[in-house]
């Protein structure tokens, strides 16, 4: 099964389409959490993606607790700068689910405290705040994918 990667709230629409791209080249769901920063149909959104959109599984959810009670008891991996391990320390598995937040805020502080021993930090230098979430999305999942040995990806194109 693929990955799950959850954008909670969502605000800029290029990283949305970046995140889509990403999910289209790995095989990896997309699930997009309301309120969304801007429509579906933005044309910066589809321009980041470009044409993948078709190749994308996109699930649409209400709210986070519309979410949380579809998927609360699956694993849950949260992207967070408050977060000590980093994704090289989580034994990620098929079928894992990794949240992000938004892009102003992060994830809500109820999401973190439901699940204190499932953050995931990316290492970065002392001063740094973030890296953008397309940016984080796409290490993060790339990691998930490494350490589950690239199911159903090339490797080359000779």
């Amino acid at each position: 099964m693929p990955l799950n990667l959850v954008l909670i709230e969502p605000e800029i629409p290029q990283n949305t389409g970046n995140i889509a791209r990403t999910c289209a080249a790995t095989g990896c769901r997309l699930h997009l959490v309301r309120p969304l920063g801007f429509a579906v149909t933005d044309k910066h959104l589809k321009r980041a993606g470009l044409d993948y959109w078709a190749d994308v599984e996109v699930q649409f959810y209400d709210s986070l607790p519309a979410f949380l009670e579809s998927h609360g008891q699956d694993r849950l991996w949260l992207a967070t700068t408050k977060g000590v391990r980093a994704p090289d320390q989580v034994p990620f598995g098929t079928d894992d689910w990794i949240v992000f937040g938004r892009e102003t805020a992060g994830l809500p502080a109820t999401l973190l405290q439901a699940y204190p021993d499932q953050w995931i930090r990316i290492p970065m230098r002392p001063g740094t705040r973030s890296l953008n979430l397309s940016n984080a999305a796409a290490v993060l999942t790339y990691e998930a994918l490494r350490q589950l040995g690239w199911p159903h990806l090339e490797s080359n194109h000779d």
